[in-house]
């Protein structure tokens, strides 16, 4: 598991990125946006930068290895940043959406950390080693925001441009962490020859069709309601800021705290019953959201269970994934699985702000049904506990 503690604390540096531009960049994107229309396009950069680059990330890791990637990757976030610093300071929302881009395109490959943790630790301590990576991203949804504060207001410049000179800073010690990682993977990964099945044939795999679909159920079915939350509960129904916060606060904890007790969750419900879990729990979600009410403790516990859900459903669905090829298939699998996770988070994350203005809070939430439903049948039908392909 060593190995899979450094991707762990990795991603506790790398993931700070992403995180610390939805922290700042609306309100940076308010100062230097043209039009107040604009502010939170940055935001909506990174999240194309992510689903555009997931597919090439894999094939890059094909061809140079993970661990390379990993550290180049990392290098052009500390560039990124850099470019966010640059472009807040000279007020350049042009510079600053492209820094967006870059910074969402690093995302893919930290993305990717989850997998090489899997191949690092072996089948039988996958879901483990999953939800061991997926703690860095806890620690950094406190790092990146509190140190982005405390550094928002150093020097002469610009409030902000701090704040992206010292994300710079947790760039370069992620690359340096990734360091560590054996370069014996690398060299066979990259020597590993393009053989065994097409993207076309992997979709007649029932099981890795499953593990496609809930993937990205999770995330699209997260994000279409996580970022409706915001304009729901401040525009909508007139909470303060801060109250909006704490909820997405607790959202936040609810996706990344599960992760401690994962091999737990494994090992009594199996994959299939923690997927089935995860699927239930939103469900509850979608209830208290459409039919409950619109007070603060409501939005807070749906926002909760909402976290909890995508926890389960998304640990479950990447444990399925990785028994479903082979070691020669896994690039092309893994790049085509996080392509339709990450183009389905973009664009649910992309048509929320649409849907809350015209459909309202309770049809939003009901709309998911359908997508939730779809993933409870499938997992009715298919045989998840099938034998793992070598």
């Amino acid at each position: 598991m060593r190995n899979v503690w450094i991707l762990t604390l990795a991603q506790a540096f790398a993931a700070c990125g992403t995180i610390t531009l939805v922290t700042f960049g609306g309100i940076v994107g308010t100062h230097i946006a043209p039009t107040p229309a604009l502010a939170t396009l940055p935001l909506s950069m990174s999240v194309l930068g992510l689903a555009s680059m997931s597919l090439p990330a894999a094939l890059l890791m094909q061809r140079i290895g993970r661990k390379r990637a990993f550290m180049g990757s990392a290098g052009v976030a500390a560039f990124a940043a850099l470019l966010c610093a640059w472009a807040v300071a000279h007020e350049s929302f042009v510079l600053f959406c492209l820094a967006g881009l870059l910074i969402g395109g690093n995302m893919a490959f930290v993305q990717q950390y989850r997998f090489a943790a899997i191949e690092y630790a072996g089948p039988a301590d996958s879901g483990r080693a999953v939800s061991t990576v997926m703690i860095g991203t806890l620690i950094a949804a406190f790092v990146g925001p509190t140190l982005g504060g405390l550094t928002s207001d150093l020097g002469e410049w610009p409030q902000y441009t701090s704040s992206f000179l010292s994300l710079s800073v947790l760039c370069v010690i992620a690359a340096v962490i990734l360091s560590l990682l054996p370069a014996t993977q690398s060299t066979k990964v990259a020597n590993t020859a393009s053989t065994g099945r097409s993207i076309r044939e992997l979709l007649r795999d029932s099981r890795f069709n499953l593990a496609v679909l809930a993937g990205l159920s999770s995330y699209a079915v997260m994000s279409f309601i996580m970022t409706a939350t915001p304009l729901s509960m401040h525009v909508h129904d007139g909470f303060s800021t801060a109250e909006t916060t704490t909820v997405i606060t607790a959202h936040l904890l609810g996706m990344y705290l599960p992760s401690l007790a994962t091999p737990w969750f494994v090992t009594r419900l199996g994959v299939r019953g923690m997927m089935l879990a995860g699927v239930g729990i939103n469900l509850l979600c979608v209830a208290v959201c459409a039919f409950v009410g619109h007070q603060f403790i409501h939005y807070f516990a749906a926002l909760l269970l909402l976290g909890v859900g995508w926890n389960l459903l998304f640990v479950g669905a990447t444990t399925l994934l990785s028994s479903t090829y082979s070691p020669d298939e896994r690039f092309r699998a893994q790049g085509f699985n996080d392509f339709a996770v990450f183009g389905s988070q973009a664009f649910a994350s992309l048509s929320a702000g649409a849907a809350i203005e015209t459909m309202g809070w309770q049809t939003l939430n009901l709309v998911t049904l359908p997508l939730l439903f779809f993933v409870l049948w499938s997992l009715r039908r298919v045989d998840v506990a099938a034998a793992v392909r070598t």
